[in-house]
């Protein structure tokens, strides 16, 4: 590896396998049932009680423009703490199953390609090549503030 190394977690969604910075987890958890929010979104599936706090959940398969899947033993919750310009969102992601903890050099980092995801680029970071295929860096900051449903709830409960 060349360049400098950043660690990431890299989550599964179906055969799709993305990665986080590894900075922004907090911790990860067995899923759990939300409190469904009247009116939301469908892929804001509600709040968790994270250590005596409300925690916004989202579905990030649906979040994504994926299908719905139901949980499995190997779905988990990945608590986060991302920052936005004015505040950090504290929020849970929910993914099919998390993989591993995994660096990846700048050098082996490749521009968010323009066409042939079915999900929208600028939520991309980057993407890595691996033998088995892709890794995608996700721009969480990007993807989360894309709909205020999730930062309204998130505001609500900070008050």
């Amino acid at each position: 590896m060349t360049g400098a190394a950043a660690e990431y977690v890299t989550l599964c969604l179906g055969s799709e396998v993305f990665a986080v910075p590894v900075a922004l987890v907090r911790e990860i958890l067995d899923y759990r049932t939300s409190f469904r929010i009247p009116e939301g979104p469908e892929y804001l599936l509600g709040l968790i009680d994270v250590r005596g706090r409300g925690t916004p959940v989202i579905d990030l398969r649906l979040k994504l423009g994926l299908p719905k899947v139901d949980p499995t033993p190997a779905t988990r919750i990945m608590v986060m703490d991302v920052p936005l310009a004015d505040r950090i969102l504290s929020l849970g992601l929910v993914a099919d199953r998390v993989q591993e903890v995994t660096s990846f050099s700048d050098a082996q980092i490749e521009g968010a390609p323009d066409v042939g995801v079915a999900w929208r680029s600028e939520y991309i970071d980057g993407v890595v090549r691996r033998d088995s295929g892709f890794v995608i860096l996700l721009d969480l900051p990007v993807l989360l503030t894309a709909d205020e449903a999730v930062l309204a709830c998130s505001t609500k409960q900070a008050a």
